[in-house]
C-alpha cells in the first residue's frame, strides 16, 4: 500500500472489512466516529445488525458516555489483542461484538468494531484476526503520526486562507507544509460549509471524524457567524468524489447542531424572492456546502477557498444547484460573487428590490431565466400572459430599463442574481 492510501482511514477500515467479511467501524479512544465499512452481504440486511448503539454510533458521529463505560469494562483500553463482547439486548447491543485495539508504543488510539457471527456461525480465523491486528497497527500508526505532526491544523488552515498576500501569506503556507510533513503533496480540494452552527471560531469537527480531511477550520464571515473549511485529499484531480462525501458528512453534522434537518428557511438570503432553476420550486436552504476546483499546491489553498465559499453562497441563493455543489457548476455565479456588495446593486434595479414589489422581482427573474420566452414564463408562474405583459411593464416603470434591449435585459437578471447573495 502506497502512503497516500495509508493516509485514507476509510480505506484501510473497507480493506479490514474484506479481510473478515464482516462490517467494521473504526472509532478514536473518545468513541468518535472517524470510518465506516460497509460490507455487502445479505447479513448486513439483518436487523440484528443494526441495534440501537451501532445505530447511533453511525448516524450520530459518537456514543453515550453510558455506552463507552460499559465497553470499557470489558478491559478493551488495556487489550493488546482482540476483544470478544457478548451480546446483550438490554444495553441495546443485540449482536456480540470484536474489538481490535488500535494501539501504537502501547498506547490505545482507537478500536475497530466487527459484528460477531451469529451462534453456531463459523466467525472469524485466527489468522484472519491477526492480519486484521496488523491492520489495525497500520491505523494506529497512522493516528500517532497524526497527532505528532499536530493533526488538528486548525490555526494553520485558518492562517493560510485569512492572509493577505505578500509575505504573511507564503509564511503562513510554509508552516502549513511543515505541519502537514509528508501529507503536504497535493492534489487537495477545499470545502466549504456555509452558515456553521456554531458561535465558538475553534468549534470544528476534528480531521479523523470526516472521510479524507486533512484539517479543518473555521472562518470568520461578517460580524458574527463562521464559516467552516476542510481541506480534503484526493486521489486524482479528475475526481471530486472524496470532497463531495466529506461536504456530505459535514451537513449531516451541521443541520444536527442546528437541531433539524435543512427545512425551509425564514429568511430570503437578501432574494427578491425563491425558486431553483427554470421549471421548478425549491425551498431555500438554511446550510450548504461548496466544493473549489482541485489544487495541488498549498499556495493556491486560499484562491480555492474563495471558490468553495462562492459556490456555498450560490447553493443558498439558488436551492436547485442543491445542498452540495462544486464551483465549475454555478454559472454566472463565478462572477456574481467576485463583485463587493456595494456595487452588486444596480440603482436602477433597486427600486424593484424592495419588498413592496417581490413579485414583480420574482417574475422578471423567472422571465429573464426562461429566455424572455413568455409562455413559458407564464406556465411557471401560473399566471396568464396578458398579466405577465402587466407585470413586466411596470417592471419597466420602476427600473427605466428596456426589456426589450439586450444590454439591459443583462443588467436587470444580474442584478437579480446579484440580490440573492
Amino acid at each position: 500500500m502506497t502512503t497516500d492510501s495509508r493516509g485514507d482511514y476509510q480505506e484501510l477500515v473497507d480493506e479490514i472489512s474484506e479481510l473478515l467479511g464482516v462490517p467494521a467501524t473504526l472509532e478514536n479512544r473518545d468513541f468518535e466516529l472517524i470510518a465506516f465499512g460497509a460490507y455487502d452481504s445479505e447479513g448486513e440486511l439483518d436487523p440484528s445488525a443494526l441495534d440501537p448503539v451501532r445505530t447511533r454510533s453511525i448516524l450520530t458521529r459518537r456514543s453515550t458516555a453510558a455506552v463507552r463505560t460499559w465497553f470499557e469494562g470489558f478491559g478493551i483500553t488495556r487489550a493488546t489483542a482482540p476483544v470478544r463482547i457478548p451480546p446483550t439486548p438490554e444495553a441495546g447491543v443485540y449482536r456480540g461484538r470484536i474489538c481490535l485495539p488500535v494501539r501504537h508504543r502501547g498506547v490505545v488510539l482507537g478500536y475497530v468494531w466487527l459484528l460477531d457471527s451469529e451462534p453456531g456461525a463459523p466467525g472469524p480465523t485466527d489468522p484472519q484476526l491477526n492480519a486484521a491486528m496488523r491492520v489495525a497497527a497500520r491505523i494506529g500508526a497512522l493516528l500517532a503520526d497524526e497527532a505528532q505532526h499536530g493533526a488538528d491544523l486548525s490555526r494553520e488552515l485558518r492562517a493560510v486562507l485569512t492572509a493577505e498576500r505578500g509575505w504573511q501569506a507564503d509564511m503562513a503556507v510554509a508552516a502549513l507544509r511543515t505541519a502537514l510533513g509528508p501529507r503536504g503533496d497535493g492534489p487537495y480540494a477545499v470545502v466549504c460549509v456555509a452558515p456553521w452552527p456554531s458561535a465558538d471560531p475553534d468549534d470544528a469537527p476534528s480531521a479523523r471524524t470526516v472521510p479524507h480531511a486533512t484539517a479543518l477550520c473555521t472562518v470568520p464571515w461578517g460580524p458574527t457567524a463562521q464559516w467552516l473549511a476542510a481541506l480534503i485529499r484526493l486521489r486524482a484531480t479528475d475526481t471530486l468524489t472524496p470532497a463531495t462525501s466529506a461536504a456530505t458528512r459535514l451537513l449531516e453534522r451541521a443541520r444536527g447542531v442546528e437541531g433539524g434537518g435543512a427545512g425551509p428557511d425564514t429568511g430570503t438570503h437578501g432574494t427578491p424572492g425563491t425558486h431553483g432553476t427554470p421549471g421548478t420550486a425549491a425551498a431555500p436552504l438554511t446550510v450548504a456546502a461548496g466544493i473549489a476546483s482541485p489544487r495541488v499546491a498549498l499556495a493556491d489553498l486560499a484562491a480555492a477557498w474563495q471558490e468553495a465559499s462562492a459556490a456555498a453562497r450560490a447553493a443558498l441563493a439558488e436551492p436547485g444547484f442543491g445542498p452540495v455543489t462544486e464551483w465549475s457548476r454555478i454559472g454566472p455565479y463565478r462572477l456574481l460573487t467576485s463583485l463587493p456588495p456595494e456595487t452588486a446593486q444596480d440603482p436602477a434595479v433597486r427600486p424593484l428590490l424592495s419588498p413592496a414589489h417581490r413579485e414583480l422581482a420574482r417574475t422578471a427573474e423567472i422571465y429573464l431565466d426562461c429566455a424572455g420566452q413568455a409562455a413559458r414564463t407564464a406556465a411557471e408562474l401560473g399566471i396568464h400572459r396578458q398579466t405577465l405583459y402587466y407585470r413586466l411593464s411596470r417592471v419597466e416603470q420602476l427600473t427605466g430599463l428596456d426589456l426589450d434591449d439586450g444590454e439591459h435585459r443583462l443588467l436587470l437578471h444580474m442584478a437579480l442574481k446579484a440580490a440573492r447573495l
